[in-house]
């Protein structure tokens, strides 16, 4: 009888073993994608204040858009959360959004060579921007699912694991930028 307790003992210590360190595992794929991902967000960071300076030389009466992106980039992104940096990223992003329709107006704007070029970057950053926010989400979904899940949501639990927060897009990504002059 001690034999079969000891065995139920010793697999269970095993069993937790097992999924404390695949909880480290997972958690660590979901820093390791936000890591790269941020990196992403923070070259898009770099470049915005040149693509709202350059369009600024063509519409000068859309301050509000300029006003708005630049509050948002008024923080030092370096010293934001994880969580800062989502939220503030996809304000950014529907600022962009509106930015970008106002300068479809101003075939001058679209002929410079810096918003081009600018715009052209940009396109490729949101490109890597979108293909990296995929791979955390499917991580971040992968971890949730699993502190979520029983029995492993009691080691979870045990062990202090936490959720972490998806990459969504807000209310205003999903509507469609509406420019009216």
């Amino acid at each position: 009888m001690t034999y079969v307790v000891i065995a139920i003992i010793v697999l269970l210590v095993i069993y937790v073993l097992v999924q404390y360190n695949s909880f480290v595992k997972v958690n660590n794929k979901v820093k390791e994608a936000f890591s790269t991902m941020d990196i992403y967000l923070k070259k898009r960071w770099d470049l915005v204040p040149n693509l709202v300076e350059v369009v600024k030389g063509y519409v000068k009466h859309e301050s509000g858009v300029f006003e708005e992106i630049a509050k948002l980039r008024s923080t030092s992104y370096d010293n934001m959360s994880l969580a800062e940096k989502i939220d503030t990223n996809q304000q950014v992003t529907a600022g962009l959004s509106k930015l970008m329709a106002i300068a479809e107006n101003y075939p001058d704007l679209k002929a410079s060579k810096n918003f081009s070029d600018l715009s052209s970057q940009l396109t490729r950053i949101e490109d890597e921007i979108a293909n990296s926010r995929k791979y955390y989400n499917a991580i971040v979904r992968q971890l949730n699912t699993k502190i979520q899940m029983f029995p492993s949501n009691i080691i979870a639990k045990i062990f202090s694991f936490k959720e972490s927060k998806m990459f969504e897009a807000n209310e205003g990504e999903r509507d469609s930028v509406k420019v009216e002059l």
